[in-house]
């Protein structure tokens, strides 16, 4: 419109408007135009035809072998019954007679005999000089820790009772038999804490109530929404039963709904025990992938062969759209007193002649004070071989205190291609050392925009 309108515009000799350089640029206009067209409607006639071979693409549309073969390695616990959680089972690390002797090996710092202490407020706390603070948190961590043993001793002493069936000459502690019925509310798990402090955030606001029976049911927030009051677009639910009072089962759902696609997550799974050394377990999952819904039928047996050796060995079938996925793998878990345990565990998944197998094998110490404290460090390595190729990976896992108010979580993982990833997590209670992680958090955020490039596996 601009060439034409202007007065120095050129004309052929057809009398038809040319550029400076004799282009006659209409024409050209118009085979640009019809051509995107006919392009159009082309692509949009493919499309209607090949719909209905769409479902034969999706054949080949499927994860890789290393993604079903972590699925099938990793480590899965046997639901237990609603009097066999604590300790004593075939998944459980401790041991009840050798735990029970270690705790009462501190006879002579039992809590009950112990001076009377009281403790300080804050207030009471600061007027206090360093060094008497230091005293005092020693004590109060001490008397903690004593504590904590006794209940735990009472626990074991009470779980190893009822094992050996003493449990019905003892009367209830709660009194009552219509205890078990109590459906007084309590307060949810805490909703995980968004990565900014943004006040629009509902888990800011709201704290839910649950009745205690094994039912948890809880609206799933998406944090990538930007409208927080309307980011719930999922529900999730758990529950935990004994089928005819004799086989415990678990069942875990998690169902997301937006206006672009809807997913699913389900775990189940149910367990038989065969005495006290043996327990099968057999599962049906249900996931997304690909838009696609993935059947997986799995089972596997348990038996702890000695005292501190368990031994287990599963199959699983899993369907997604025409292919099937196949897979077996064999686990040996090995515990050194009750800090340090071994787990190897080797599988193999196949699926329409192609195969893939991996080795995994993971070393995980407790700290000295366990099962009271919670710190550990684990390391792991694993051997994957899929399409002639192999790959290595190691990896190190740390959670450890760092004072009185502050923990710290450490993860290292590096594969034979020499990329990996180094992340740190701490958490503390104390306005100065939140600010300083704040100004690290901060630090490290600018040195990576102003060197994009030196930190890009991190």
């Amino acid at each position: 419109a601009l060439v034409e309108n202007h007065h120095l515009c050129q004309r052929n000799t057809e009398g038809e408007k040319v550029l400076p350089d004799g282009l006659t640029w209409r024409r050209l206009l118009l085979l640009l135009c019809y051509s995107k067209k006919i392009i159009a409607e082309i692509e949009s006639l493919s499309n209607r035809r090949g719909s209905s071979a769409s479902s034969l693409g999706r054949f080949f549309q499927v994860p890789t072998l290393p993604y079903f073969l972590s699925c099938l390695l990793r480590s899965r616990e046997h639901p237990r019954s609603s009097n066999d959680r604590n300790a004593g089972s075939v998944d459980s690390e401790l041991d009840l007679d050798e735990l029970l002797n270690e705790v009462q090996e501190d006879e002579e710092d039992d809590y009950d005999q112990l001076p009377p202490f009281k403790p300080l407020s804050k207030s009471q706390v600061a007027k206090l000089s360093k060094e008497q603070q230091k005293l005092y948190f020693d004590e109060y961590d001490y008397r903690t820790k004593l504590l904590q043993k006794k209940q735990l001793k009472e626990q074991v002493r009470r779980f190893k009772e009822m094992k050996e069936g003493n449990d019905n000459d003892v009367p209830s502690e709660d009194g009552h038999p219509d205890d078990e019925y109590d459906t007084d509310r309590s307060p949810m798990p805490d909703w995980a804490l968004p990565s900014s402090f943004d006040s629009d955030d509902p888990v800011h606001r709201y704290r839910c109530l649950e009745p205690t029976p094994n039912l948890l049911v809880r609206a799933v927030n998406n944090p990538e929404v930007w409208d927080h009051d309307c980011g719930f677009d999922g529900v999730s639910v758990q529950h935990s039963l004994d089928v005819a009072n004799k086989y415990p089962a678990s069942l875990w759902v998690q169902v997301n709904k937006d206006k672009r696609e809807f997913t699913i997550h389900m775990d189940s799974s149910m367990s038989v025990k065969h005495g006290d050394h043996a327990s099968s377990l057999a599962g049906f999952d249900i996931q997304t992938i690909m838009d696609q819904l993935a059947y997986t039928l799995r089972g596997e047996t348990k038996v702890k062969n000695f005292r501190k050796n368990t031994t287990t060995g599963g199959l699983s079938v899993t369907f997604l759209g025409n292919t099937v996925v196949t897979g077996a793998k064999f686990e040996d878990k090995l515990s050194v007193g009750n800090r340090l345990t071994l787990v190897a565990n080797t599988g193999a998944v196949s699926v329409s002649g192609d195969s893939a197998y991996g080795v995994n094998m993971e070393a995980t110490l407790h700290e000295k004070s366990y099962p009271v404290g919670q710190g550990l460090t684990t390391l792991g390595a694993s051997l994957v071989r899929c399409h002639k190729e192999w790959t290595m990976t190691a990896n190190l896992d740390s959670q450890f205190s760092v004072g009185r108010t502050s923990n710290m979580a450490v993860h290292v993982d590096l594969n034979n291609k020499l990329t990996g990833r180094v992340s740190i997590k701490a958490n503390t209670s104390e306005q100065l050392k939140i600010a300083l992680l704040g100004v690290c958090s901060a630090t490290m955020y600018l040195w990576n925009k102003m060197h994009p490039g030196a930190d890009a596996n991190a």
